[in-house]
């Protein structure tokens, strides 16, 4: 059995299961996470639950610790930076006449990488752009088109019933829907 809690990475990344060892955090708390190459944050969205081993797919990376001040810090500064960094891949986008909105965009906590986020009707080949953003940035850049519930997800809003929209507030995921006759 391990005990386990779900953790959004960073703002409007995706949801995963973390072990935690002593660590006792609460849902909203910042907390900085093992991912593939190295270190990111993200927010505690739930309560600990026990998962049993054999319900585990693949192995679970650790929750290192609850966010610092100074981890905070450096959250908020990353998010500070993207301002610039939103506008600039604007502008480049622009310059090299592609077909695509560019959504958001986000620093990993290290800094060594950073993410932009895009909407497009068709398949957009943004090699020479991500060229031109490693150039600038000197970080390893990484491009994600994403659909128009996506973009709600990340945007935020309201829906019909006047309540934040669904999938910004508690869906994990989207699942597609089969229609039944």
């Amino acid at each position: 059995m391990r005990k386990t809690i779900q953790v959004r990475l960073r703002e409007a990344g995706n949801i995963f299961y973390y072990y935690t060892e002593d660590i006792m955090s609460n849902p909203g708390d910042y907390v900085i996470v093992e991912v593939e190459r190295g270190q990111d944050y993200g927010q505690v969205i739930g309560e600990p639950e026990v998962i049993l081993e054999g319900d585990i797919d693949k192995p679970l990376k650790k929750i290192v610790r609850i966010a610092t001040k100074e981890d905070m810090r450096r959250i908020n500064d990353n998010k500070r930076r993207i301002k610039n960094a939103s506008q600039m891949c604007s502008r480049k986008v622009q310059e090299r006449k592609l077909d695509m909105k560019l959504i958001d965009a986000e620093y990993s906590f290290d800094r060594t990488k950073l993410i932009f986020y895009f909407t497009s009707k068709e398949r957009v080949d943004f090699r020479e752009l991500v060229k031109d953003l490693a150039h600038i940035f000197k970080v390893r850049i990484e491009m994600r088109q994403i659909g128009v519930r996506d973009e709600a997800r990340m945007l935020g809003g309201f829906g019909h019933c006047g309540r934040p929209l669904c999938c910004a507030s508690f869906l994990k995921g989207f699942e597609d829907r089969k229609s039944v006759v």
